[in-house]
């Protein structure tokens, strides 16, 4: 009897081994090549995505403060650092190098996703609209506090 229970405790394991060598930590595949990366989560499927990413979120919510800062610190660094004409060039090869169904079906994505946006702003009441504008904000920075490429205000710049 315990010899059973011992090959269905190896051969369960064994048959989990796989996933478990395929589920990485998000520094893991942080060290990846965007190329790598993007191949990797379109590798997965919708499920496994989503999986990944509450195992990451409870990794991120693991770290102290300290290192919770310093990682959206580093992140913030690494999105102003990209180049947005590259980036924006990128985009342009990757539209150029789409076949026409696809072309298609992107298109058909983007205006699904912005009538949901859409469905979702309307159905919210004017107190939902206003807390989404206020973070809105928060998150763009307002207006009035446009910064150059110094990152200057328009009050700390010197007068010419």
């Amino acid at each position: 009897m315990r010899t059973i229970h011992k090959i269905l405790a190896i051969t369960s394991l064994s048959l989990l081994m796989p996933y478990a060598a395929a589920a990485q930590s998000a520094s893991d595949v942080q060290n990846m090549s965007p190329e790598e990366r993007r191949a990797y989560m379109e590798s997965m499927s919708e499920d496994e995505r989503t999986a990944m990413r509450e195992k990451w979120r409870a990794e991120f919510e693991k770290l102290s403060d300290e290192e919770k800062q310093a990682m959206r610190k580093q992140r913030a660094e690494q999105r102003t650092a990209k180049d947005t004409k590259r980036d924006r060039a990128a985009m342009r090869e990757r539209w150029d190098n789409m076949s026409d169904e696809e072309r298609a079906a992107a298109r058909e994505r983007y205006q699904a996703e912005s009538a949901e946006r859409r469905q979702r702003w309307e159905s919210m009441s004017e107190e939902e609209r206003a807390a989404a504008r206020e973070k809105r904000g928060a998150r763009k920075g307002s207006k009035g506090e446009r910064h150059n490429r110094e990152g200057q205000t328009a009050d700390e710049r010197p007068e010419s």
